[in-house]
């Protein structure tokens, strides 16, 4: 379908779904009923992996027919194409979700059903929408869109590649933990705009929590805000021309008394060389070693690594490789916020030197370290105080060094399956 021309008005949406409808040459897009009242719409999610470029055929005929998409000029973007469709629908009122089965495992979609008659639409829709309100309905996106208004979302960023970038860096202060006592909006945010979003802003800066342990005993923690990731180093003589603000793990001296123990966490650490280096792109976290430590990982308990089964992987050297998906996160902290399943692990654990603790005590290992992305934490314990417990509760929300955002336990949820729309086309692996 070719995109408005300049000076084209924009089509509406009814008569022109109603078009499509009558054509029938939109995958799964369909009259339901002989007297054309309800028609169904594909809904499948892209983290699926039966997902194909049909299954959203309909959100990218109207992004071209409204002109937000050329093919051959613009990069494609499916999941801004489905935001901007669902939320021109819930806008009208003339129009209501008779059936929600976007949860479907077999055929996910939704009914839509047309309140009045379509009438004649033949004019084209010249004036600008201003209208502020949406159908009321009880499902979380249409709440979503009363809180998005009219806005038509534009295509984040481009991330670029998820490999590690060299870039100069500001020197990072530890982050201090922002007072819950007076929350205030995002600064630079639009008040419409979703701020979990910012979640996937590239150059966002992300804030992580580091405690290291030699031989189960703590000896080391900071939180720590760096664009370029972070690399933990066993020496302050550490190649700083390396990307990532590096973090030196202290001398065994001033924690430990067995000089057997110590003798071999610095040897542990002298191996390190250029360090163990993670540092997020797009929806992903990304790990590397530098070094000659052979390093493994785990996502686990944030208070306990899981010792009792293997690692999620070994660090790969002079390569990257993913630690830390974001977006089965969001999927399972949605499912968490509903009330069923686990609440989604976050943390990521490193057995440093030697093999992963299975079936042992993990503090016989020499060097563990935890890292914790703060904002998952944050998103983890606002679904704990709220989220999937009550919609009536106000709760807060930090994301890396901002200030809190209040946010009623409804709003949290419709921004989270928002996020989802927005990580939908990605697939595991991909920045």
């Amino acid at each position: 379908m070719m995109g408005r021309t300049m000076g084209t008005p924009k089509p509406r949406i009814l008569p022109w779904l109603e078009l499509q409808l009558n054509r029938g040459q939109l995958e799964g897009v369909a009259w339901v009923n002989e007297s054309r009242t309800r028609f169904r719409i594909p809904w499948k999610h892209g983290l699926r992996h039966d997902a194909q470029q049909e299954d959203f055929g309909i959100f990218q005929a109207w992004a071209e027919a409204t002109g937000a998409y050329v093919p051959g000029r613009d990069k494609p973007d499916p999941p801004t194409w489905k935001r901007n469709f669902r939320s021109a629908l819930n806008r009208k009122d003339g129009l209501r979700l008779a059936d929600d089965r976007s949860k479907d495992p077999h055929d996910p979609h939704k009914i839509y059903e047309f309140v009045n008659s379509v009438g004649d639409f033949s004019q084209p829709d010249t004036s600008p929408d201003t209208s502020g309100g949406g159908s009321t309905s009880d499902t979380q996106e249409d709440i979503l869109d009363e809180l998005l208004g009219n806005m038509v979302l534009a295509p984040l960023p481009d991330s670029g590649p998820p490999g590690l970038a060299v870039a100069p860096e500001p020197y990072p202060q530890p982050l201090l933990n922002p007072s819950l006592d007076n929350p205030t909006s995002f600064p630079n945010l639009e008040p419409s705009e979703n701020p979990l979003r910012r979640l996937l802003v590239p150059g966002e800066e992300w804030e992580f929590e580091v405690t290291a342990f030699y031989r189960g005993r703590q000896v080391f923690q900071q939180t720590i805000s760096c664009p370029g990731g972070l690399r933990l180093v066993g020496s302050e003589v550490a190649d700083r021309t390396l990307p990532g603000w590096p973090i030196t793990l202290p001398d065994p001296g001033a924690s430990l008394t067995d000089k057997g123990v110590m003798s071999y966490v610095r040897h542990v650490l002298s191996r390190l060389g250029g360090g163990l280096a993670l540092w997020r792109a797009g929806q992903q976290l990304w790990a590397q070693r530098l070094g000659q430590c052979h390093t493994y990982w785990a996502v686990s308990e944030e208070l306990l690594p899981n010792s009792g089964n293997g690692p999620d992987g070994e660090v790969p050297k002079d390569k990257e490789g993913g630690v830390l998906d974001l977006g089965p996160f969001i999927v399972d902290l949605i499912t968490f916020t509903e009330g069923s399943g686990r609440s989604p692990r976050y943390t990521l654990w490193f057995c440093v030197g030697e093999p992963w603790p299975q079936d042992q005590p993990w503090t016989k290992r020499l060097v563990m370290v935890k890292v914790v992305p703060t904002c998952l934490r944050a998103l983890v314990e606002l679904a704990r105080a709220g989220g999937a417990s009550s919609l009536e509760n106000t709760v807060e929300l930090h994301i890396s060094n901002s200030h809190p955002l209040s946010l009623t336990s409804d709003q949290y949820k419709a921004y989270l399956k928002d996020l989802v729309e927005d990580m939908d086309f990605q697939g595991p692996g991909e920045a």
